[in-house]
Order: structure tokens, then sequence, then C-alpha cells
């Protein structure tokens, strides 16, 4: 283990031998931090906070850090992050409460730019990118294989799906269907993620029954259960593709931006 004579570790914290924590780093109580994890500098990690595998901290990123939402009481809620994720300058992530799951989850293979934010209680998935300044509000849930630009911000609750690509200075009040592209502010569906789905090794067929499927729910005109249920028919069985586009709409709970 690789620690600058500078840093402070609490007592508690466990840390695998092979992290590599440079001058200036702050690591509390509860802070569990599994092995090839690399901390620049002036890094803060608080806890209760468990980090996986290989994930790089750039400096002045606070990590685990309790919320400022009032009903926060000090209670001991959590942090989890999965591997391979980057936390450029600044990024702040906060622990989840007791009012809803009490943890707030961090998948895999993330890419948080500068002074991005995660507030208490949010899911992010897999493989997402966050620009610069994006920042989102308690209980967002994130799926993976977005792109949320830069300077973006989402209201509490929202729910983005997998594969959808958000603009730079978007503002989010509603669900967000998988494969759906963004942007605005306030947002507007200005098509599909095609882009996204095509770097992401999606088939052609998958590619063209998403579209199928895009048209029936934003350009034909019917009211979104009646569009739903032609979706449904386009397919049997139902690809996974497909599958994962209607179950974004299914789950929504604040309704979709359409």
């Amino acid at each position: 283990m690789a620690i600058h004579p500078t840093s402070i570790i609490h007592n508690s914290a466990k840390i695998h031998e092979s992290v590599e924590i440079g001058p200036f780093c702050y690591i509390g109580e509860d802070v569990e931090i599994d092995a090839g994890n690399n901390l620049l500098s002036h890094v803060v990690i608080k806890g209760p906070t468990h980090i996986g595998l290989n994930n790089k901290f750039y400096q002045f990123s606070v990590i685990g850090e309790s919320t400022p939402d009032k009903k926060f009481k000090g209670e001991k809620t959590t942090l989890s992050i999965g591997n391979n994720n980057i936390f450029r300058e600044g990024v702040t992530i906060h622990r989840g409460t007791v009012q809803d799951k009490s943890t707030t989850v961090i998948g895999n293979d993330n890419l948080l730019m500068a002074y991005s934010h995660v507030a208490h209680d949010c899911i992010l998935g897999n493989s997402n990118v966050f620009a610069n300044h994006a920042g989102i509000a308690g209980h967002v849930i994130v799926g993976n294989f977005t792109t949320i630009g830069a300077l973006t911000t989402i209201h509490q609750f929202c729910k983005i799906g997998d594969y959808a690509f958000v603009g730079m200075n978007t503002s989010i009040t509603m669900d967000i269907p998988a494969f759906i592209k963004v942007a605005a502010d306030p947002a507007r569906v200005i098509g599909l993620n095609s882009i996204g789905m095509s770097r992401n090794n999606l088939s052609e067929a998958a590619i063209t029954i998403i579209k199928k499927a895009y048209k029936l729910i934003y350009k034909k005109g019917y009211k979104l259960e009646d569009a739903l249920k032609e979706v449904e028919k386009l397919e049997d069985p139902v690809s996974p593709e497909l599958q994962i586009f209607i179950d974004s709409i299914k789950s929504s709970e604040r309704g979709l931006l359409r």
C-alpha cells in the first residue's frame, strides 16, 4: 500500500494493500476500499462506503458525504461503488437516506467528469458518462450506457432508461425511456440515440425494431396506453432490446417525456 504521509486515514478504514493514496487525502470511518484503487490527491471519502475494484479518483472529489436533505438526521446510511469507475475533479456523491433504501449505488465502468454530482439515494447502472457539471437530484435512477450532457439537471425521482442520450444544458423533470435522445431547457424529445446504439454494438435488427417502436410511441398520435399495445405486437417473442424499451415505459412513475 502506498499512502502519502500527508493523508489521513481513520483507524476503522479497511484498505487493500494495493491501493494508492496520494497527498492530502482523507479516508473516514467505516470506509472499505478494495484492490486496485487510485486516489490521486485531495480526495475525501466518508463512510459507511464500500468501493470495489480499480476505481480512479481525481483531486477534490468528495465521495460518501452525508446529504444536505433536511430529512437527514445523521442516520448511518451507505454508499456502494462498483468497479472500474472514473471520478474526475470535484465530483460529489452523497450517501442515502432512511426515507428511501438508505443507500446510494454506483455500478461499474462509469465516467463522471469534472464537478458532476450524484445526490442521495440515486442508482447508477453501468457504462454511463456524465459530462462536466451534470447533476442529478435525490432518488434518481439512471440505467446503463447513457450519456448525460454537460450542465444537465435531473429532477428528483426521475428515471433515465438504458442507452438514452441527454444533450448539454438540459433540464429534465419527467422520465426518459430507453434509447431516447432529449435536449433543451425544458427537455424535449429530439429522436433516437441511434449513434449510441451503434457504438454499443446493438444489431441492425435491434435498431430497426426500436425505430418502429419509437414511431408508435412518439409519431402516430396514439394515447400512451394504446401505443404501448401496438409496440408489444411488433415481435413475438419480444427481443431483449424491445423489452428494455417497453419496460422503461411501464416503470415510469413521474410520467414520460413525450
